[in-house]
């Protein structure tokens, strides 16, 4: 699948207030955040993409994190309703931006929950997370979305897994009929075909990776995955992703790409 375009948006200045279920741990730093996400920007452009950037949402602290409010795959975008009560409000200003690019928005509708970070595409088929963000119904609205446009879907119950925020905390598609999967992650009859590139141990941030056009964006500090992604012919490009992290969030969370 080839990309052209990504939505980003600008981490706040209370970007430290926002959800993470991790806890106990230093606070994100807002300089280097913005550092760090100017340099995540840099990257999707070395990638070949027309990068827009929306201004911080200092009323949504996670706003930063704009993967979980829409689902755009072939001309269809869908705009999630977040499983966080907090986040719902962030959904409108990233569908006004979408407008520019999409003609028709679907939505997910009440009791239906669903974060874009829970959605992973492989092909024609779409795997649909059930996560604490994302409930039966919201997976169930958009399996029929899908549907209507041709496209098959599956759900990962992976609320067993305390680890997994989101189902791309532990996948990650990279074409070729191969994942990319975290250790521990539930099996999936859907893909037993796939080739899995294991995470390694002490490495399973790093299974939140991202694949455009011809490279593969992966954290920084993560040298087993990728030396295992380059041994297959993987161009890779290091993205620091450190003060993200402090607050649950992955490479994938900090883009729409379409």
């Amino acid at each position: 699948m080839k990309y052209s375009k990504a939505i980003t948006r600008l981490p706040g200045r209370n970007f430290s207030a926002g959800l993470t279920i991790a806890g106990g741990g230093s606070p994100p730093d807002i300089g280097r955040a913005l550092a760090q996400h100017a340099a995540y920007r840099a990257a999707l452009s070395a990638c070949g993409l027309d990068v827009t950037v929306m201004d911080a949402d200092e009323d949504h602290p996670d706003g930063t994190f704009v993967e979980d409010t829409f689902l755009i795959a072939e001309g269809i975008a869908v705009a999630t309703r977040p499983g966080a009560k907090t986040r719902e409000g962030e959904v409108a200003a990233v569908a006004a931006a979408l407008r520019n690019f999409v003609a028709k928005l679907e939505h997910i509708r009440a009791p239906g929950t669903l974060d874009g970070g829970d959605v992973c595409q492989a092909g024609r088929h779409f795997l649909i997370g059930i996560s604490a963000r994302t409930n039966e119904s919201g997976a169930a609205q958009l399996a029929a979305i899908l549907a209507r446009h041709g496209f098959t879907a599956s759900t990962v119950d992976i609320r067993g897994n305390p680890a997994l925020l989101h189902l791309k905390s532990g996948i990650a598609y990279l074409g070729e009929d191969r994942f990319v999967v975290a250790p521990g992650f539930p099996a999936v009859p859907e893909i037993a075909r796939f080739e899995k590139i294991a995470v390694m141990a002490g490495e399973e941030y790093a299974a939140n990776c991202v694949r455009i056009n011809d490279e593969v964006l992966i954290a920084s500090g993560f040298p087993k995955l990728a030396a295992s992604l380059r041994g297959l012919g993987y161009r890779t490009r290091a993205v620091g992703m450190s003060e993200f992290a402090k607050m649950d969030g992955g490479l994938s969370c900090l883009s729409l790409r379409f």
